[in-house]
């Protein structure tokens, strides 16, 4: 499927780019986000795409003509080192795309879906060591369970965890439908049969984000994208399920609030001085209309905020 980028309009009202900014965006993917990007800040401006995964290096290759642009493969949990490498301190947006692009979804071999049948790897960035072979095969049931309820939410967590275990111990689960199978021997038929959206589901995303660290990378690339923003610059990120957005949501909550005493403190001795201004009270969803035409967008929400 071709990858369409998902609330466009809305992320560059939201990033308020004039001619002459410079932007970094630390999830380039194919360069659906930049391209609008460039248009927005004009030949004198600067948008810096970066991204992990070597298909968006190699993405980039059709960027070369524009002078505005520069490509840097890093992980966005260094966008500062990534910075310096242009020669940038400070830029006027920061913005995240977060969560697995529709190409490596439908990208056979890379195991991030599901859908198909693929060596179980599931890694971003393929210089990692870690893939997702290495925790389904070797982490010890408690540790898997807990993976697959904190970052999948699933509720029938024990449970995989368990049959998994069970498995592998006859044969090592090294492809994504050998996962499947096992995922779906373990949740009860009536369950499944209940159910809209495929049994896997939340345990391969719990397994790619457990895989690519993507809760800490998050984490530690705000901080250094608040830093990195100009007074008066945007952040905006687009999350894809809770654990992001909740992440993305409390870090510009606690970066805008101005006091964080104990309430009955008669006055305020902690000298926190917000650094964020919220723009978006409440999270951003797609129209109807783009859900219609790109149903993967269905679960994107953008929320904003502006450097003080």
């Amino acid at each position: 499927m071709e990858h369409v980028p998902v609330l466009l309009q809305e992320s560059l009202v939201a990033l308020n780019l004039k001619p002459g900014d410079k932007v970094l965006d630390c999830t380039f993917g194919r360069g659906g986000h930049t391209r609008e990007f460039l248009k927005a800040v004009g030949p004198n401006g600067l948008v810096i795409g970066l991204d992990v995964d070597r298909e968006a290096e190699v993405a980039a290759e059709a960027f070369k003509g524009e002078p505005a642009f520069r490509f840097v493969r890093r992980d966005f949990r260094q966008l500062d080192s990534a910075l310096a490498l242009t020669d940038v301190r400070y830029v006027d947006a920061v913005f995240f795309d977060l969560g697995v692009s529709s190409p490596q979804l439908d990208e056979r071999g890379r195991g991030f879906s599901y859908q198909h049948d693929a060596r179980l790897d599931m890694r971003m960035d393929e210089r990692q060591k870690l893939s997702a072979i290495d925790i389904v095969n070797t982490y010890a049931e408690t540790k898997l369970a807990e993976i697959l309820h904190e970052y999948g939410e699933e509720r029938w967590s024990k449970r995989i965890a368990a049959f998994i275990v069970e498995a592998r111990a006859r044969q090592p689960i090294e492809t994504t439908q050998q996962l499947v199978s096992v995922i779906k021997a373990a949740i009860p038929k009536g369950v499944r049969d209940k159910e809209e959206q495929h049994p896997a589901r939340r345990t391969f995303q719990a397994l790619r984000i457990a895989v690519n660290d993507e809760l800490g990378a998050l984490e530690e690339a705000l901080t250094k994208a608040v830093k990195a923003l100009v007074a008066g610059g945007r952040l905006g990120c687009i999350s894809f399920h809770s654990l992001e957005d909740r992440v993305v949501k409390q870090f510009m909550v606690s970066a805008a609030k101005d006091c964080v005493c104990p309430s009955g403190v008669p006055q305020c001795v902690c000298q926190v001085k917000p650094v964020l201004r919220l723009l978006t009270r409440k999270a951003i969803a797609p129209s109807a209309e783009e859900i219609r035409v790109n149903p993967r967008s269905r679960s994107a929400r953008l929320r904003a905020a502006e450097r003080l």
